[in-house]
């Protein structure tokens, strides 16, 4: 007796053109052809993403396959499995009944499996009275031999792609360790170049890459700091060329020239280091009657408002935003990376910072602020030098601008404010009216 094969799902769940189209291929799979399950298995899971498949729908196929008894899939077996809902969610490790249902669907909407439901949606198989089964209602894995080739074709195609993201970013790694390291040799070395709009341009790139990048754009990021590393290594190799001609670095030695024709050598800025190092015995005085504990951000930033200019959006609400912003004034003053990195292990790396804020704000009255920072290191490791002096003089002075500012207009002068809100305690603005020796 002829059977009839169901095609439509039992009960409410609805037809899909999708179903009809797994089915097709299905019954257009050749005879001969043969796939290897848990091989085909590995295909779906590599390319589930593009499959639209997810992990516990994957966890249901693998039991589902677990079911047939033969590793090979072949074109003219019988591929109906028929497993009841409690065996299915056993070798599911336990998944509870309606989330199995639901991954089931996801299974059949990806084209992975077909139902061939009973009348009555139950999954039995009817034998005949030789054993040998005539008519089987369950899961078809017959999709699984016919799409077998588009299954390794999308898994080779993840694979592809994976290696040329992981190509990118090893692009990119080493464009922005070059780019960085390149830029601090040629502040290092001396050659001529605005290496603080360098920097800033490489920033600019940079803030454009999130956290989690789609290849396309980590791609198109590699592209333009490669040109950017073209011009700063061109840069580099002439400076080098006009230095010398031969190559050979034994014959002239290292050759160091300052691009900053104002600057001063370390012994000519020794002779004013006390009076702008503020390091008088009077300023020691006024230090030692101030509150021993940290600066607070709100009076360095009233001190020094001209970091806020580098700050991201103009503002700096935390210290790692201030720290961020005095990595930006570092090349934008000439400071060599060697004598940042001894700053920061004589002050640390937050009173280094407010330093530099502090040079920054007096850079127009600072010939050699690299030479400035080297003598103010060496002075903060014989335990002369403290940032909160400098501090205080920056106040002062701001002090003294706006009581002048006021006589001329006919008015009092206001105190100095912090920008985030802070005000200076009594005995701070009672340092700071102190009258300085003359």
């Amino acid at each position: 007796m002829q059977t009839h094969v169901s095609t439509t799902p039992f009960g409410r769940r609805p037809m899909t053109l999708g179903q009809i189209s797994s089915q097709m291929a299905a019954k257009a799979v050749k005879p001969d052809a043969v796939a290897h399950k848990w091989q085909v298995f590995q295909d779906i899971r590599e390319a589930r993403e593009l499959l639209g498949a997810t992990d516990r729908s994957l966890a249901i196929l693998n039991a589902l396959l677990t079911f047939h008894p033969e590793t090979a899939l072949t074109g003219d077996a019988e591929l109906i499995v028929w497993p009841s809902n409690e065996q299915l969610a056993a070798r599911a490790n336990g998944m509870p009944a309606t989330t199995l249902r639901r991954h089931i669907a996801v299974l059949v909407d990806c084209g992975l499996v077909i139902r061939r439901d009973s009348p009555n949606g139950k999954r039995f198989a009817r034998k005949g009275r030789g054993g040998e089964i005539e008519q089987a209602y369950g899961f078809d894995l017959s999709p699984l031999v016919a799409r077998a080739q588009e299954f390794r074709d999308l898994a080779e195609a993840v694979h592809a792609e994976r290696r040329a993201f992981r190509v990118a970013k090893e692009r990119l790694t080493l464009l922005r360790r070059d780019i960085v390291k390149l830029i601090d040799t040629g502040i290092e070395e001396g050659v001529p170049g605005n290496w603080g709009k360098v920097l800033l341009d490489y920033q600019a790139i940079i803030a454009r890459l999130p956290r989690s990048a789609p290849r396309q754009l980590v791609e198109a990021i590699s592209a333009e700091l490669s040109a950017l590393y073209e011009d700063i290594r061109e840069a580099l190799e002439s400076f080098t060329k006009t230095q010398n001609p031969d190559g050979n670095e034994s014959h002239s030695g290292r050759h160091i020239q300052n691009s900053n024709p104002e600057l001063h050598t370390e012994s000519e800025y020794r002779i004013r280091e006390k009076s702008e190092a503020g390091g008088t015995a009077a300023d020691t005085d006024n230090v030692r009657s101030l509150p021993k504990r940290e600066l607070p951000l709100g009076i360095v930033l009233d001190a020094c408002p001209g970091v806020l200019e580098l700050a991201q959006g103009g503002e700096i609400r935390h210290w790692r935003d201030f720290l961020a912003a005095a990595e930006l004034v570092r090349p934008m003053l000439g400071i060599s990376p060697s004598a940042w990195r001894e700053a920061r292990e004589a002050l640390g790396e937050q009173h280094a910072a407010i330093t530099l804020a502090a040079i920054y704000q007096r850079a127009d009255q600072i010939g050699s602020p690299g030479g400035y920072l080297r003598s103010l290191t060496e002075r903060a490791k014989d335990g002369k030098f403290s940032t909160w002096p400098m501090i205080m003089a920056l106040l002062r002075a701001k002090l003294d601008a706006q009581k002048t500012q006021a006589g001329a207009d006919g008015a009092k002068a206001e105190e100095p404010r912090p920008s985030d809100g802070l005000r200076a305690s009594e005995a701070l603005l009672r340092s700071l009216n102190k009258p300085r020796p003359r």
